[in-house]
């Protein structure tokens, strides 16, 4: 009997049809803003919502726990009840945890928070770019030079040309973007830092290490990119600036809405430099030089996630140095020096939705015409980069994927040294991939593979990790390799251009890898972080120079590789209106140059470098701060005075003070007064194999100098 009541209630069970799953869609918000990569999690299961702020799940018919989770926000957990065979939708709103202005970085090509980026990214706000703004106007040299592991190394004492090195390797591996386009060209030249004001900047991004999974083969050292300046209101802004070495800015920056939907920005600048010869030795410490830019920006953005913007510069400069009137140098002939630059530009960025992922495309034009003299030589040349991407953003069960496509040219052309006419063209596909295994551990993983015109097909890996420690603690790592395509164009010769250099012939591409690990501390008031950094550059290009002058000087792959180890430190500390902050990089750096038999160290890389910036700043009424930095010793090359630089220090005093619409500024900048020529010479006694009549610069070559003068709101 038993047997039989079992059986009928099995075959009344199998008569049941099985009800199916139900779908649940979660919309996470927070202030009626969507928000993207939320962890959406029930039990084992998790998924991170896509741009619309939206995550999907099936589950059986019943009643689910869920938990969702966003750094910045405070976490929620909810029940649902699902449904079999229906769609069940549920809004919920994140509430902030804490308060503090959160950055968001794009260099990485997907838009995070910056705690939330498994690649360290080194971010400098729009507080540390207007202070900067006040002490030099004209150019962001002086914003980059004071940011631990980067610095800025003239690279031409004639003409002031300077090019800014990464944790160590040469300036040429520096990929420089702005908004994340290559205006500025795909191998930013030694003049390019010295021509762009900072006062339309919002944000520059930096990556350190090798970036070429992310950028292409012009990130061998690292990426800056360039944000500039979003149009939150209207604002109409002048900036004038006045030097005690003879330099005059003037900056006008304009921001308002033309519409509903579209805002614009305009900055335009005049930049004036009178020539000084600080030992009266008849030769330019400082260059002389008259710039102006424009730059107007348009952007536009829709409720439906649409967005655009367009930009567009010009800039015109004539920049001259060497002998002064009828001085001469040892020779008994005058060396003047002068280079005329125009350069015209245009971008475009948009975005738009294509069901949950995100469909971004950018493109820009670049041309830059350079008349270069060289005492009894002139050489007149035209660069030029084309560049067009699009790429596919989207999240799926923890996943968020970036896949898309490249193609940049570059063409150099030489109207009195054609022989280094190039044209490269170099399409790419690339692939990156961040996945969260919960909430404290991100790995992230990216591929490129570029199809180079002239030096076949590369690929270039690059991994990442972020962990979240216990107690606020942060671990980061970071490895990646890259390819760096040669070019006529070096330290050596931008300084003294291409006439007495051989055509190129048997190169090979330079190939590098780097990997770096750090990990940091965030209190309420206090930030710490340590770093450690490797590169090996193999096959690195160098300049073999002749035996006697008027010889012309040979590019070659050096046969050992550039090593580089190093650290960097960085402590924070602020409380109420007063913020400290302390940097100190240590660079290991050795090459085999063409020119030695053995390995020594870079020159012009000091092992230490150190800084303690203390500010205050008062909305509304002004700011008050003081910088010391430190350099150490460096090795000089080809010096006849010296072969290791002196270790200084440089100390350096602003203060700002508000007056309802007007800010007047003072700046006192090196007021150490370390200058070159209070040691030696900048002229050589006679003139170096290579053409140049200058040594190097190891140290400040302007002194000090004062500058002040007021910003007007109106």
């Amino acid at each position: 009997m038993l047997v039989m009541v079992l059986l009928a209630i099995t075959m009344f069970a199998r008569a049941i049809p099985p009800q199916s799953p139900g779908t649940l869609i979660i919309e996470v918000r927070s202030q009626a803003q969507p928000i993207f990569e939320a962890e959406v999690r029930a039990g084992d299961r998790a998924v991170l919502t896509d741009p619309r702020g939206e995550a999907t799940l099936e589950f059986p018919p019943g009643e689910v726990t869920l938990t969702v989770r966003r750094p910045g926000f405070k976490v929620l957990t909810l029940s649902a009840v699902v449904t079999g065979a229906t769609t069940t939708r549920v809004t919920v709103e994140l509430e902030p945890e804490v308060l503090e202005e959160e950055v968001t970085v794009t260099v990485t090509r997907t838009e995070q928070r910056i705690e939330d980026t498994p690649i360290r990214v080194e971010v400098l706000q729009q507080e540390e770019i207007e202070e900067k703004a006040l002490m030099t106007p004209g150019d962001i040299a002086m914003l980059l030079n004071e940011t631990s592991g980067l610095r800025v190394q003239v690279t031409d004492p004639s003409l002031g040309a300077a090019n800014v090195r990464i944790q160590g390797l040469r300036g040429r591996y520096t990929q420089l973007l702005a908004d994340g386009l290559p205006l500025y060209g795909g191998q930013t030249g030694t003049i390019g830092l010295l021509q762009i004001p900072p006062l339309d900047l919002g944000q520059v991004e930096v990556i350190k290490g090798v970036a070429s999974s992310l950028y292409g083969a012009s990130a061998l050292g690292g990426v800056i990119n360039l944000n500039s300046r979003r149009p939150e209101q209207a604002e109409r802004e002048i900036l004038f600036n006045q030097t005690s070495r003879g330099g005059t800015d003037g900056v006008l920056w304009l921001a308002d809405a033309l519409t509903h939907n579209w805002r614009y920005t305009l900055l335009g600048g005049g930049h004036y430099q009178k020539q000084q010869d600080l030992d009266d030795d008849g030769w330019a410490d400082m260059a002389g030089y008259r710039r102006i830019v424009v730059r107007p920006r348009f952007y536009r953005q829709d409720e439906s996630g649409r967005s655009l913007f367009v930009t567009a510069g010009a800039m015109a400069e004539d920049r001259t140095g060497g002998t002064i009137g009828q001085a001469t140098v040892p020779d008994g002939n005058p060396f003047p020096e002068e280079l005329t630059t125009q350069r015209y530009d245009a971008g475009v960025v948009g975005r738009f939705l294509a069901g949950s992922n995100v469909v971004s495309w950018r493109g820009s034009g670049m041309t830059q015409h350079h008349r270069h003299v060289f005492g009894p030589d002139i050489e007149r040349d035209r660069h030029h980069t084309v560049f067009g991407e699009v790429a596919l953003t989207g999240s799926n069960r923890g996943h968020t994927w970036v896949i898309g496509s490249a193609l940049q040219t570059d063409l150099y052309r030489s109207q009195d040294v054609p022989g280094f006419d190039y044209s490269y063209i170099v399409p790419a596909i690339f692939i990156q991939d961040a996945y969260a295994f919960g909430p404290r551990f991100t790995l992230s993983g990216s591929g490129r593979f570029d199809f180079h015109s002239d030096y076949g097909t590369f690929f270039n890996p690059h991994v990442s990790g972020l962990l979240r420690l216990p107690k606020n603690f942060t671990a980061r790592f970071s490895a990646g390799t890259g390819v760096f395509a040669p070019t006529p164009f070096t330290e050596e010769t931008e300084a003294v251009g291409l006439r007495n250099v051989s055509p190129l012939t048997g190169l090979e591409s330079e190939m590098a890898w780097s990997t770096s690990a750090d990990i940091g501390w965030k209190g309420s008031n206090i930030e710490l972080n340590g770093t450690f950094f490797r590169s090996d550059v193999s096959d690195p290009i160098g300049v073999l120079l002749p035996d006697i002058a008027g010889q012309a000087m040979t590019i070659v792959n050096s046969e050992g590789s550039i090593r580089t180890t190093g650290t960097e430190v960085l402590a924070r500390f602020r409380t109420g209106d007063f913020g400290l902050t302390f940097t100190h990089t240590y660079i290991h750096s050795t090459e085999l140059d063409p020119n030695e038999t053995m390995r020594q160290e870079v020159p012009l890389t000091p092992r230490h470098a150190a800084g303690l910036v203390g500010m205050w700043e008062k909305e509304n009424r002004g700011r008050l701060g003081v910088e010391v930095f430190y350099t150490g010793r460096q090795r000089l090359d080809h010096n006849p005075y010296r072969t290791e630089s002196e270790p200084y220090w440089i100390v350096g005093i602003l203060a700002e003070r508000r007056f309802g619409p007007v800010r007047l500024f003072i700046n006192g900048e090196n007021l150490t007064n370390r200058r070159q020529t209070r040691y030696d010479p900048l002229v050589r006694p006679q003139q170096h194999v290579d053409g140049r009549w200058t040594v190097d610069a190891w140290v400040p070559l302007e002194g000090r100098t004062i500058n002040g003068g007021m910003r007007l709101s109106f």
